[in-house]
């Protein structure tokens, strides 16, 4: 029934848009690299120069996001950012895994450590976890990416922020363009854009369907995605918004990790307790919010109010306290509700170039689950054995400070203060226990940076920061006694961070690099699994240390090359684990998931008549996948048959596209080719995973084709 929807929609746009009077498209808007002192970016609270930003932040426009590129996740563009990794499960049960300097590196599923945002729209909740449900990456213009500890910027779980930015309407009046792409494993993917303006007004709308069997065993996906966005202009000073947008994902299978021999026996199987226990999930979610930006003389004044639902089957391989059995797992039913207030406001005082700039404002959020656990037959659930209503509210002023006490330096400053409120309402008391209760988790957290901005070729910075991050919910509600409630020992974790860097740009060439130091207490870690299911501690203390260097040039107008290397330091300084009536020091181990060398090269060619061509390949070292070292996945340093291997020497991707007129409509085919070489690696990791079961492999060598068609109506002037 979805796919009829879809199909009808289609058709329904197509048609009348064929009689529009068409306009080229704007191939050379789409290709165009703004010189570094030129870029603006929104991610730091303000409209601001990159120059005069004391932070490292990296920014991927619409080509990178759209040219031939499938659509279907992040690692497609953020790997070219320094100090940025993500890692592909290719399981659409669970979000990859995003990890900036190595916060978030521990999430198995979702996203942790950072704040994510969509169209100035937070997609983290106020426990700190973020999901991507409503992100179609089909749908995103711009990305930009804040490296470090932002938490006095965005509160809790800011080691980075990540501020995404969908599609917003041309000059034009109206526009329509309809893109289809199918490839390996049974992708299927179909969307439809409409844009248009008319006077004050201007909205977009893109929906979009896809399919995708997967290369494993038990790894099938089917979801619906729509994202409506609109602007009006009240006068000239008053800009209105809304935003929109609704997921409905009825089918994600969850193959689960492998050990390492099924990963060298058979590496498109799935886990044997995942197909026997159903596992995977049924999830839709909307979201809607309503903004308003007023402008003054002196700057102007914002206010979003949003409010999202969100409804979760989720059928798990893990076992339940009671009832063992073959086909017997765990299944989870979250109802979640979840409304937000921000307000803000960036106004200049004084004149001249030392005037002072504030930005300040309060984040206020409350979220609201109702939690049902039950011991479950083949996925069919038959018996509570938890049922609690959780809530956290945030609350979270902020005020920051920008001066320029002579032309050529610029100061930023700023404080924030966070208070997370979690309580929790045990509704089963049949167990004889009441596991409610109540905890307040607060911070304070600052930042102080300095740039200097006199010259474009040469642009140090240095700034220092903190932040902190609390548990979420589901950190908080899996205890190992298996009983409801939190478990209060559970603290937040709080890091300072130093970060020393320089950018530039000489001639065509635009070059970043960037050293820095984190010193994280009470770290948040997976360190057990009782009866298959992870619980959390704090870990003690983690130094991340790394060096980020970027690089990107223009040999010939129609040829771009580009490379990126991160070299991530990540140890655990103290991490002391009881095991029975001994303690285990992990003292000096890495932290597993992320390589401790990660580079990037590529190039983008083209337009020449049309044609252009895209090429990256990425090489890594060698990684754990738990606390203790003792799970290795080779890099290319390493190499052995009897051990997982990793990214290694490279893997290569490789995109065509053409772009032109045809019969008065612009049109795009496109082709890509994922891992060129065909190689056999491992592409993420289930930390600290039960029986050794830690590995996800990628697929071998895999395609995609497709096209996009579009028309646009030219302005009348």
């Amino acid at each position: 029934m979805r796919g009829l929807f879809v199909v009808a929609y289609l058709t329904s746009v197509a048609i009348p848009v064929a009689a529009q009077q068409p306009a080229a498209a704007d191939s050379a808007k789409r290709d165009s690299v703004p010189t570094l002192p030129e870029l603006t970016v929104t991610v730091t609270r303000q409209d601001e120069k990159i120059l005069r930003t004391p932070n490292a932040i990296g920014v991927v426009g619409t080509r990178d996001l759209q040219g031939a590129q499938a659509g279907l996740g992040l690692d497609e563009s953020l790997a070219n950012i320094p100090g940025v990794y993500v890692a592909n499960r290719y399981n659409y049960s669970l979000d990859q895994r995003l990890s900036i300097r190595g916060f978030g590196s521990r999430a198995n599923f979702g996203l942790r450590g950072v704040k994510v945002l969509l169209d100035g729209v937070p997609q983290t909740l106020p426990d700190g976890q973020s999901q991507l449900t409503n992100v179609d990456f089909g749908n995103l213009e711009r990305i930009e990416v804040l490296l470090g500890s932002s938490s006095s910027l965005y509160g809790n779980a800011s080691g980075g922020v990540l501020s995404m930015t969908s599609q917003r309407p041309g000059e034009g009046p109206f526009s329509q363009s309809v893109r289809m792409e199918g490839g390996s494993f049974g992708l299927f993917k179909i969307g439809a854009r409409t844009m248009g303006r008319s006077g004050p007004a201007s909205g977009t709308l893109y929906v979009s369907h896809t399919n995708v069997d997967g290369f494993r065993q038990n790894s099938a996906t089917d979801f619906t995605q729509l994202n409506l966005g609109g602007n009006y202009l009240v006068g000239s000073k008053t800009d209105l918004g809304v935003r929109f947008g609704y997921t409905n994902a009825p089918e994600a299978d969850n193959p689960g990790a492998l050990t390492i021999n099924e990963l060298l026996t058979n590496p498109d199987s799935a886990a044997a307790n995942n197909i026997l226990r159903k596992a995977g999930k049924d999830v839709s979610q909307g979201q809607l919010a309503f903004t308003v930006r007023q402008y003054n003389d002196h700057g102007h004044f914002d206010a979003a109010i949003f409010g999202f639902s969100r409804n979760l089957k989720n059928p798990l391989a893990n076992p339940p306290p009671q009832g063992p059995g073959p086909t017997i797992g765990t299944y989870i039913e979250i109802d979640r509700k979840v409304g937000g207030l921000r307000l803000a406001g960036d106004q200049r005082f004084g004149s001249g170039a030392r005037g002072v700039r504030l930005v300040g404002g309060v984040d206020l959020q409350r979220m609201r689950d109702d939690r049902q656990n039950w011991r479950a037959d083949a996925g069919v659930p038959d018996t509570t054995i938890l049922k609690q209503q959780e809530t956290v509210t945030e609350v979270g002023p902020f005020l920051q400070a920008h001066w320029n006490p002579v032309p050529a330096i610029a100061v930023s400053s700023g404080v924030r203060y966070d208070a997370v409120n979690f309580d929790v309402e045990d509704e089963h008391l049949s167990d004889g226990t009441d596991n409610s209760g109540s905890q307040t988790m607060s911070a304070w957290s600052g930042n102080v940076g300095v740039a200097l901005v006199s010259d474009p070729r040469i642009s140090p910075y240095v700034n220092f920061s903190n932040s902190f991050e609390t548990p979420t919910t589901t950190e908080l509600a899996n205890q190992p006694n298996s009983t409801g409630g939190f478990n209060t020992s559970l603290n937040p974790q709080r890091a300072l961070n130093g970060e020393l860097g320089v950018r530039g740009t000489v001639g065509k060439v635009t070059y970043s690099a960037t050293g820095y130091l984190i010193r994280i207490e009470d770290a948040i870690v997976q360190y057990r699994e009782v009866g298959g299911r992870a619980y959390f501690t704090n870990a003690g203390k983690v130094h991340n240390d790394g060096l980020e260097f970027g690089l990107e040039g223009r040999v010939l107008p129609e040829l771009r090359l580009f490379g990126n290397y991160t070299y991530s330091h990540f140890r655990y300084e103290e991490y002391r684990i009881k095991n029975g009536l001994a303690v285990d020091t992990l003292d000096g181990n890495k932290l597993p998931g992320v390589p401790e060398g990660f580079a990037r090269l590529g190039l983008r060619a083209g337009p020449v008549k049309g044609f252009a061509l895209d090429l990256d390949h990425t090489i890594a070292t060698s990684m754990y996948a738990d606390d203790r070292n003792t799970q290795l996945v080779d890099g290319f340093k390493q190499s052995s048959d009897s051990t997982a291997q990793g990214i290694g020497k490279g893997v290569t991707n490789l995109r065509i596209s053409w772009e032109g007129q045809v019969g008065g409509a612009w049109v795009r085919p496109f082709v890509g080719v994922n891992n060129l070489w065909g190689r056999s690696y491992v592409s993420s990791l289930t930390l600290n995973g039960t029986f050794g079961r830690v590995y996800e492999p990628a697929p071998e060598r895999n395609y995609y084709i497709g096209g996009e068609i579009g028309w646009a109506a030219r302005r009348q002037d």
